[in-house]
């Protein structure tokens, strides 16, 4: 596992944008690039950093393909707190991917199980994730694969817990009761499946989450734990994060990381 400290949310966001545009400039094959993606807080500064990298011509996305992490269930895509909003929002319509390219689950789907069990034939497919972006909430769960949800789970729907819809809650006027109480979400394992994953970790409010994430065992409790078993992880995290990181581990991934520059 990589964990790469930035000292703060921007300059995080513009390594992990650096890293994720080099890896799709790095694909020189007739295969696409498989590039898996979050909503939420996180990731909105990468996205403005690879919407700048694309409008200078320093990354293309015409030959990119998407998979979304989540959508929430009974949100039609014309909400404006549907992640298929958010992504074309902040994203999608902001640099040149085809359209045919992003894939993002239908809350609004006759059949639930069925459309989780269609995007993870999708997934395959392409032949799998090159890269899946992510973040965590302060729980540590990754997507909606809330606590003691398995860490081998695959796209399915899943039950949001109180706490979840109460953080979300911002976005409904904050009223927990107008969040969505399910939502389709990739599982644990299909992210780990993917061949790199990064996981953006910034604020005071997430320094648990990483410890757990770094320092702690691997378990249910915490399902960003996973990715301790992930050969190519990466944490990309700021100071505010490592608030409880131990000393010596803050001093290693510093010191290890110190003559790398993506």
């Amino acid at each position: 596992m990589r964990v790469v400290i930035q000292k703060d949310y921007e300059t995080m966001c513009r390594w992990a944008a650096e890293y994720i545009a080099a890896k799709i400039n790095e694909n020189r094959g007739d295969k696409p690039f498989v590039l898996g993606l979050p909503t939420g807080s996180s990731p909105l500064g990468v996205y403005k950093n690879l919407i700048e990298m694309n409008r200078s011509g320093r990354v293309s996305f015409k030959n990119v393909i998407t998979f979304n992490m989540d959508e929430y269930v009974g949100l039609p895509r014309e909400h404006d707190q549907s992640y298929w909003y958010f992504m074309w929002s902040n994203f999608f319509d902001h640099i040149d991917i085809p359209k045919e390219n992003v894939h993002i689950l239908n809350g609004m789907a006759e059949d639930p199980e069925a459309e989780c069990a269609a995007y993870e034939a999708a997934i395959a497919s392409f032949g799998g994730i090159d890269l899946f972006l992510g973040g965590i909430g302060v729980d540590g769960h990754i997507a909606f694969n809330e606590p003691y949800t398995s860490l081998t789970s695959r796209t399915g729907v899943r039950t949001l817990t109180s706490d979840t819809r109460i953080v979300n809650s911002r976005f409904f006027g904050g009223d927990p009761e107008k969040v969505p109480a399910k939502a389709l979400s990739v599982g644990v394992g299909t992210v780990t499946d993917a061949r790199e994953v990064m996981i953006l970790i910034s604020g005071h409010n997430k320094a648990r989450a990483l410890a757990e994430t770094v320092e702690g065992g691997v378990s249910q409790r915490w399902t960003c734990s996973a990715l301790q078993l992930h050969n190519a992880a990466i944490i990309a995290c700021d100071e505010e994060a490592c608030g409880e990181l131990k000393v010596d581990t803050y001093k290693y991934f510093l010191d290890i990381e110190k003559n790398e520059r993506i």
